[in-house]
């Protein structure tokens, strides 16, 4: 289905990189320095280091399979039952993630940029570009990351440039304090959020790619990039506001945009830093929903998802305005419930994918 849709390696590298930093640069610092304090931005570090190894079995699971998508897989390894069981959870996954994503921008809008405007029109304007989007598909799509992609990183680099003044090594300090354990276990959810939900990009790599063994490169440098963005905003959140604030703030990444002053001439700013911010979390909510429609379409065996966009795009809506009761239910909601849940679909589902393989691998050759 859609096989004839194309992308570049270039384009695959640039909605990775959106895609990794999403929702972490505003939401991951928190939940980093909570149990690792002032060495959160290690925790960081190693939840790079250990994201890497499971985008690394998401390109080895694609080059097993270079034409399919992740639906196909599971339907080729498993068969058409219990391959479709599989596949109805990736999917709730992506789609969740989709009413996830919608209800932070719909909350943080809300509160920090239009505190009088119901989030019901923040969630329902967010989500009709969301659909228009994947309306238009996958190469639309990669082509205004392309042109965002610079938007961004300029951003990105005028608000690391005017807070550096206000950094004090003190809030650092002492380094590694928390020790080894806390410091990986603070980084499960950057893991999560980063590399692990990065399952549904299997949708696209390696079967949209145009040349299959760059696409691999570019999933792993992508990875890397959004990566090494999350460690600066985690450093800077610790450095600048110390570990105690970071962990109480819910969107510590635009507290830190707020302290930007220089000179008394250059401040109040962080409006126009929040708009990265929704630049990374648009396009990771678009993938998300694209995985989401394609991947139904697929089990449904429909020649085209079009049609599903609007449909589901209400449902998205509807679900992002209910999803979350209050603020402190989001918070404990994403970093238990949510992480768990990743975890079972978009790691444990491909080393099983692995398993199935090995035992398989001879069967499925005759076959080919």
């Amino acid at each position: 289905m859609m096989k004839d849709v194309k992308i570049n390696s270039y384009q695959f590298l640039v909605l990775v990189t959106l895609f990794t930093i999403g929702s972490s640069i505003l939401l991951v610092p928190s939940g980093l320095a909570q149990n690792a304090k002032q060495d959160a931005w290690i925790a960081a570090i190693f939840g790079m280091g250990i994201g890497l190894l499971v985008i690394w079995l998401f390109c080895t699971i694609g080059k097993w399979f270079p034409n399919l998508t992740f639906i196909e897989i599971n339907n080729k390894l498993f068969g058409k039952w219990i391959g479709t069981i599989f596949s109805l959870l990736f999917v709730s996954l992506s789609f969740l993630y989709t009413t996830n994503l919608l209800a932070h921008s719909g909350t943080f809008l809300n509160i920090h940029v239009l505190p009088t405007t119901p989030m019901v029109a923040l969630n329902t304007l967010m989500g009709m570009i969301i659909m228009m989007g994947v309306r238009l598909g996958l190469e639309t799509i990669a082509r205004s990351a392309e042109i965002l992609i610079v938007v961004f990183f300029f951003l990105f680099l005028i608000l690391v440039v005017f807070i550096s003044p206000e950094i004090k090594f003190e809030n650092i300090q002492p380094v590694y304090e928390a020790g080894t354990k806390k410091i990986v276990q603070s980084s499960l959810n950057l893991v999560v959020y980063s590399s692990v939900n990065a399952v549904i990009l299997v949708m696209i790599f390696p079967a949209f790619i145009n040349k299959a063994r760059q696409g691999k490169k570019s999933f792993l440098i992508g990875n890397l990039i959004g990566g090494i963005v999350t460690i600066i905003i985690t450093f800077l959140c610790v450095a600048v506001l110390g570990a105690e604030n970071t962990t109480r703030q819910l969107y510590p990444g635009y507290e830190l945009a707020k302290r930007i002053n220089i000179g008394d001439f250059v401040q109040r700013i962080e409006a126009l830093m929040a708009a990265f911010w929704i630049i990374a979390l648009y396009f990771k909510a678009t993938l998300y929903f694209y995985a989401s429609v394609l991947g139904i379409a697929q089990i449904l065996n429909l020649k085209d998802y079009r049609p599903l966009t609007i449909p589901l795009g209400m449902i998205a809506i509807a679900l992002s305005l209910v999803i979350y009761p209050n603020v402190i239910y989001q918070k404990n909601w994403d970093s238990t419930t949510l992480v768990s849940y990743s975890l079972s679909i978009g790691l444990f589902l491909p080393l099983l994918l692995v398993v199935i393989y090995a035992l398989r691998k001879n069967q499925l050759k005759k076959e080919s």
